[in-house]
C-alpha cells in the first residue's frame, strides 16, 4: 500500500463535526476508567480473572498497546483524554494540581477540598450526545473529584465523587448546592462505616500468589504484609478505605444506584455513565505493580466489575450496554525493586533547582513567582518575571542545563527547543500534547528507565514518559462489536470519537482522535 493511500486513509478516520457514522443498538454508553490498570496484569493474572475485566477485553476489541499518548502520565490529564478526543494540551488539563482543585467550588455538606472542571477547555462526548438529544442523562462517579469530573468536562451534571472528610460521596457547587434524596439516601446507608474493622485477606489460597509478601520497598517496610485491617475510628476509616479493595465496590455500587433512580438506559437515545475505580492507584502507589496486594486487589475487581455489568444488563436491557475501558496512566516499578535486580535505577527530584529559583528571585524583587514542578515540568509566572526585564529564553537554558545534571535524566527541553524539535522527536511528540500553547513553564525532562519524579522512598508513582507510564490498555464491548485484539497503538483520545461514530452523532468541535476500525466494522454506516 503506498504512503499517499495511508495517509489518505488515516485522514478519513480523523473524525471531524458532520462525519457520517454508524449506528448502535446501545442504550447506555458506560465509560469504566480503572486508575493506574495495566495491561500487563491481564497477561500475568488472566488465568486467574473471571469476572468483567476479563470478559471486556475477550468479548470485545482489545488494544494491549493502547496509549496516554503525552507526558505528564497522572491522573487529571489521563482521565480528561477518554472522552474528550484531544490531548491535555488542549483541555488545559497539565497536571493533578492544575486540574480540578477550586476554592470557589466548595463541597456540597461534607469536608475536602473544592473542584470544578473551571479549567477544562472544549467539550466531550457528554456534550456530543445532549448536543444530539438534550433529553439524554449524564452521571459520573469516582473515589477521586478529577475522576469524576474530567471525562465529562465542563458539563453540569450529577457528579459525585468521595469525601474522606466526612465518609461520604459528595459533589461541589459548581454543579449543585443540594445532593438529590436518593444520594443522601445511599449516603444515609453508611457503607463506609459498615466495614468498620473488616479485614483484607486473600481471596484465593496462598498458593496461587507467586509474588513475595512484604517486600521491604512496600509501603516503607511498614505494614506491609497481609492481613490488613481498617481502623474503627471514625475519621482512619473515613481515610483507609481509599487504599482498601471495597473502595470500588462502593463506587460502582452507588453507579448502579444513580441508573435505578435516574432510569438511565430508558429514553429513545443512549444515556452516559462514566465511572472511575481508584483503587489500584491507591494499592499501585503503596505496594507497586509486582506486589501480591495489587494480584488480590485485582481479581477482587475483577468480579466485581463482572456483578456490576451483570446488574447493568438487567436493569438496561440485555445488548443494551456500551462499554469503553482504558486507564489513565501506567505505573513504574519500585526504583528499589528494580536496584535489587541490578538494573539502574532511582529517584529524580527537581526540588533544589525550585529553592534556588526562589531564592534567587524573591530575594532579587520581593515577590513570589510561583516557580513549581510537576513529573518533570518546571513552570511559574513568567509574564511576571518577563515584566521586570528578565530574559526568559535564557533563565529557560540555564534551568534546563541544571535538571539536565540530575540522576536519571536523559534530555531536556525548553520552549525554544521543543518548538526547534523535528515532527518525529518521539518525546517533544509527548510534550508537545501536554503543555497547552499559552502555559508559562521553562523547561520540562525525560528521565531513562526505571527512575520516577519522587524523593520519598514510601511509594511508587508514575507520570514519566517511558512506556511503563504511557502504555495503557484500551478495549470495547458492546452490541454490534466483534471480539478481537489489536496491535494497533491505540490511544485515549480516540475512545471518544470512536463512541461518537457507534451511537451515530457529531462531536461539536474538532478533534484530534481518530474513529478505531477494528470497533466500527461491525456496524453499518448510514
Amino acid at each position: 500500500m503506498s504512503r499517499s493511500l495511508l495517509a489518505a486513509l488515516a485522514l478519513a478516520a480523523t473524525v471531524l463535526p458532520g462525519t457520517a457514522r454508524a449506528q448502535s443498538d446501545a442504550r447506555l454508553v458506560v465509560m469504566l476508567t480503572v486508575d493506574q490498570l495495566i495491561p500487563d496484569y491481564f497477561e500475568r493474572y488472566g488465568h486467574q480473572l473471571t469476572g468483567g475485566l476479563a470478559r471486556i477485553v475477550r468479548q470485545g476489541v482489545y488494544y494491549p498497546g493502547g496509549l496516554q499518548d503525552h507526558a505528564i502520565t497522572e491522573t487529571a490529564p489521563g482521565h480528561a483524554t477518554v472522552l474528550s478526543g484531544r490531548s491535555p494540551a488542549s483541555t488545559n488539563i497539565v497536571a493533578n494540581n492544575l486540574g480540578v482543585p477550586d476554592p470557589g467550588a466548595p463541597l456540597v455538606a461534607a469536608r475536602g477540598p473544592g473542584a470544578s472542571p473551571a479549567k477544562f477547555r472544549g467539550t466531550t462526548l457528554a456534550d456530543w450526545m445532549v448536543a444530539a438529544d438534550p433529553g439524554v442523562q449524564v452521571f459520573s462517579v469516582s473515589r477521586k473529584d478529577r475522576g469524576a469530573i474530567l471525562p465529562i468536562g465542563r458539563m453540569v451534571a450529577p457528579v459525585l465523587w468521595y469525601a474522606s472528610g466526612s465518609g461520604v460521596f459528595t459533589t461541589s457547587t459548581y454543579y449543585t448546592t443540594v445532593l438529590p434524596d436518593w444520594v443522601n439516601a445511599w449516603n444515609a446507608r453508611g457503607g463506609v462505616r459498615r466495614l468498620a474493622g473488616h479485614i483484607w485477606d486473600l481471596l484465593l489460597p496462598e498458593s496461587e500468589y507467586p509474588e513475595a509478601d512484604a517486600n521491604a520497598w512496600e509501603r516503607g517496610g511498614q505494614g506491609n504484609a497481609f492481613p490488613y485491617q481498617l481502623p474503627t475510628d471514625t475519621l482512619p476509616l473515613f481515610s483507609g478505605i481509599q487504599s482498601m479493595p471495597w473502595m470500588d465496590s462502593l463506587t460502582m455500587d452507588l453507579a448502579l444506584d444513580a441508573v435505578k433512580q435516574m432510569r438511565m438506559g430508558s429514553g429513545p437515545s443512549p444515556d452516559l455513565l462514566a465511572v472511575s475505580l481508584s483503587t489500584t492507584d491507591a494499592v499501585g502507589h503503596g505496594w507497586g505493580p509486582e506486589s501480591r496486594e495489587m494480584r488480590d486487589h485485582v481479581i477482587r475487581m475483577d468480579r466485581w466489575v463482572g456483578w456490576f455489568l451483570d446488574s447493568l444488563e438487567t436493569t438496561v436491557g440485555r445488548g443494551r450496554v456500551l462499554v469503553a475501558l482504558t486507564s489513565d496512566h501506567g505505573v513504574q516499578r519500585f526504583p528499589e525493586s528494580a536496584l535489587a535486580a541490578g538494573l539502574r535505577a532511582g529517584r529524580a527530584t527537581v526540588r533544589p533547582i525550585l529553592l534556588e529559583l526562589d531564592s534567587i528571585f524573591t530575594a532579587r524583587y520581593r515577590t513570589d513567582f510561583n516557580f513549581s514542578t510537576d513529573s518533570g515540568l518546571l513552570f511559574g509566572d513568567l509574564p511576571a518575571l518577563a515584566a521586570r526585564g528578565v530574559d526568559l529564553d535564557s533563565l529557560s537554558r540555564a534551568v534546563a542545563q541544571k535538571m539536565a545534571a540530575i540522576n536519571g535524566v536523559r534530555g531536556t527541553f525548553t520552549p525554544q527547543s521543543l518548538a526547534a524539535a523535528p515532527a518525529d522527536d518521539h518525546d517533544a511528540g509527548l510534550w508537545r500534547r501536554v503543555i497547552p500553547s499559552d502555559f508559562p513553564w521553562l523547561a520540562a525532562a525525560d528521565l531513562h528507565p526505571n527512575f520516577i519524579w519522587s524523593f520519598s522512598t514510601t511509594s511508587t508513582t508514575h507520570g514519566t514518559t517511558n512506556p511503563p507510564d504511557v502504555v495503557v490498555p484500551i478495549a470495547f464491548m458492546g452490541p454490534g462489536i466483534t471480539a478481537s485484539r489489536s496491535a494497533r497503538a491505540a490511544r485515549t483520545i480516540d475512545i471518544g470519537p470512536t463512541l461518537a461514530a457507534l451511537l451515530g452523532i457529531k462531536p461539536t468541535e474538532t478533534v484530534e482522535g481518530v474513529v478505531l476500525p477494528e470497533v466500527i466494522g461491525g456496524h453499518q454506516h448510514h
